[in-house]
């Protein structure tokens, strides 16, 4: 089973791409999504500890935190201490799963992925990337975005030239999605011909 990381920085289709692979009959497990989930079960009573006030009836209020984020900066490396093990158990049962099933290309999709280590866990890495001006408005067009939050969401994440460099594969977002999922079926079809090279004990 193929491996494919799946990654971009805000605001650069990342999740529409992501979609796109579900759509063509291809599991995706999202970072991001696990994390929501984790703050509304195991990752609450850790997060309250760090960061007390943060909670609010059993679930960890994501304005209260990012507030608390702001105003300490080197608290996100508590945060991340926290969660990403978390994420990573939750990826490593959902790559199991999809293994148990035959399936021939899982894709894990992490906004993180060169930041947190998740690299050297895929054989392949997909890079969603557009325009600086592309990216600015869809991010500021978001409800309760604002520059200072968009700034200090860009501070953690790998510059988009960087993380271009150390792809494997480029999806360009920049034109409309029908244009970017005709893409991301031909790079569908080139995957289905290469071979994995993670180990398959590391999920299997």
């Amino acid at each position: 089973m193929l491996v494919v990381g799946l990654t971009g920085s805000i605001g650069m289709g990342k999740s529409a791409v992501a979609e796109m692979f579900r759509n063509a009959g291809i599991g995706v497990v999202d970072a991001d999504q696990e994390v929501h989930d984790l703050y509304d079960g195991a990752a609450v009573a850790p997060i309250e500890a760090a960061f007390p006030g943060t909670t609010v009836a059993g679930k960890v209020d994501r304005t209260k935190l990012a507030a608390a984020l702001l105003a300490n900066p080197v608290s996100f490396k508590t945060l991340e201490e926290i969660v990403h093990p978390l994420v990573h158990a939750a990826e490593r049962a959902f790559l199991q799963q999809e293994y148990k099933r035959g399936a021939k290309i899982a894709v894990l999709e992490s906004p993180l992925l060169f930041e947190v280590d998740t690299a050297n866990r895929v054989d392949v890495i997909v890079v969603v990337s557009a325009s600086t001006e592309t990216q600015r408005e869809r991010v500021l067009a978001r409800t309760g975005m604002t520059v200072e939050k968009f700034e200090a969401i860009l501070v953690r994440q790998l510059p988009d030239a960087e993380k271009r460099r150390r792809a494997d594969y480029i999806i360009d977002t920049d034109g409309p999605l029908d244009e970017t999922n005709i893409k991301v079926l031909a790079l569908i079809d080139e995957l289905t011909h290469v071979r994995s090279s993670v180990y398959e004990e590391n999920w299997a």
